[in-house]
């Protein structure tokens, strides 16, 4: 019996990881026009239409039903599925998954208590664990303990997107945007918080290396992944390059992608981050 991967459409692999896993998608609206997330537009796309239009986006999550029919042929082949969302904490497509498992004893539900980049480290280790000959039961327990580790520490260009989309208050906005400075966040459990305000990128990266080493370090045993929103990589290679003493002696290649379009709606372009598992 094969264990599937599912995955909602915020959580962000490598391309060819994610092509592995099964994705259900959540869909992104800017005014009138609606776009089925990662189908009928791109994240390349979603970004143009970003930076093009004074409109701010809005996201809708995965429906029941969707779900639904993704378990529906997976457990009809006799397969079982480890489901991972975004957290809770900032979409109902937790409960929609939930929702659509109560008739499917075989399909199990993983609050995955961060987004994006961290949820796709998350989705590795699921992978990586089915590969080995790991039911679904034993892997979707393993995530649960494993997904308190996780960590993200950003460095985005502004507030003022989280603010339009009410993940931050109205307080920790203003104080973020304050004499220009670029604003460093962490995903933890679920939770966004304000770390700290560097002026330019360079002290932005030097303080995102410090909250890297304030967690105790990166597990460098489990996945590793950096992220990026907008049209251009170069904010991220240049803090690569930066901060080249954490990992040049431990790996022997950054794994690297784009952040979608239902996280870059909230963060906007020009941000970078980190996923890994604390020491």
């Amino acid at each position: 019996m094969k264990v599937h991967i599912i995955v909602d459409s915020t959580v962000d692999l490598l391309p060819e990881v994610k092509a592995r896993t099964t994705v259900v998608p959540l869909t992104v609206h800017f005014g009138e026009e609606e776009y089925v997330d990662g189908v009928t537009i791109t994240h390349q796309q979603f970004y143009e239409k970003l930076v093009e239009t004074d409109l701010l986006p809005r996201t809708s999550q995965a429906n029941p039903d969707t779900f639904a029919s993704v378990f529906e042929k997976i457990t009809a082949a006799g397969d079982s599925a480890v489901v991972i969302t975004v957290s809770s904490s900032f979409s109902g497509t937790y409960q929609s998954a939930i929702i659509a498992a109560v008739d499917y004893d075989n399909v199990h539900v993983v609050d995955s208590r961060t987004v994006a980049i961290g949820a796709g480290i998350l989705a590795k280790m699921a992978l990586e664990m089915a590969d080995l000959g790991f039911d679904a039961p034993t892997i979707a327990q393993t995530l649960d303990e494993e997904k308190k580790k996780i960590r993200i520490v950003a460095l985005v260009d502004t507030l003022e997107y989280l603010k339009k989309g009410g993940r931050i208050s109205k307080t920790v906005a203003i104080a973020g945007s304050l004499l220009n400075i670029k604003p460093v966040l962490s995903v933890a459990d679920g939770e966004i918080a304000l770390l700290g305000k560097a002026r330019g990128s360079k002290q932005g990266n030097n303080l995102l290396v410090t909250e890297i080493e304030k967690c105790g370090g990166v597990d460098f045993t489990r996945p590793v992944l950096l992220g990026y929103t907008g049209l251009s990589d170069l904010l991220l290679q240049k803090y690569v390059a930066d901060s080249a003493h954490i990992w040049e002696e431990s790996v022997r290649e950054l794994e690297m992608t784009i952040i979608g379009s239902v996280i870059g709606t909230h963060v906007g372009p020009s941000a970078i981050a980190v996923a890994f598992f604390a020491k």
